[in-house]
């Protein structure tokens, strides 16, 4: 795997900083993902992890890992999410997705089942910017079992504005 996985405590994901996500407004030019599908159940994902190692797979492959990793989810229905992972370079045998846009983040911290009040809170903070959300992602920062051990499950909610 690339050198900031190696060097994490868990060698799985880094540790998570969340200031420089929280209350911010980024802008992506061409910013290069995978592109995946993931199914799930009422939102809980079903395949999620099959579909992470094999991404992970091809990426290290391609010598395509980014400094920081970012894996983004489009949480477009009950039954399942696209999911975009940060890579540096094209993919061979992947779906690739350039995205570009201006996005005001927030940072959440907590189980995953609060999903659907983060992003109601989310909405409420882009008002209070006077924006209007055109898309809004999910930025899961850690796989469960890093947050466990880190003691902390941050998400980051992008909303493009």
């Amino acid at each position: 795997m690339g050198k900031l996985y190696e060097e994490s405590e868990t060698g799985c994901c880094p540790r998570f900083d969340p200031g420089p996500w929280d209350e911010k407004e980024i802008t992506f030019q061409d910013k290069l993902f995978i592109k995946d599908h993931v199914r799930s159940f009422f939102h809980i994902p079903l395949n999620f992890a099959k579909v992470m190692v094999k991404n992970m797979e091809m990426i290290k492959q391609a010598d395509a890992l980014v400094p920081t990793p970012v894996m983004l989810s489009d949480e477009k229905s009950l039954w399942g999410a696209d999911i975009y992972i940060a890579v540096a370079k094209e993919v061979p045998g992947a779906k690739m997705k350039k995205i570009s846009g201006t996005f005001l983040t927030k940072v959440f911290e907590g189980p995953y089942k609060n999903a659907g009040q983060w992003a109601k809170e989310m909405k409420e903070y882009v008002k209070t910017k006077a924006r209007e959300i055109k898309k809004m992602y999910f930025f899961y920062t850690t796989c469960p079992k890093c947050a466990e051990f880190y003691g902390k499950n941050y998400t980051v909610i992008l909303a493009k504005v």
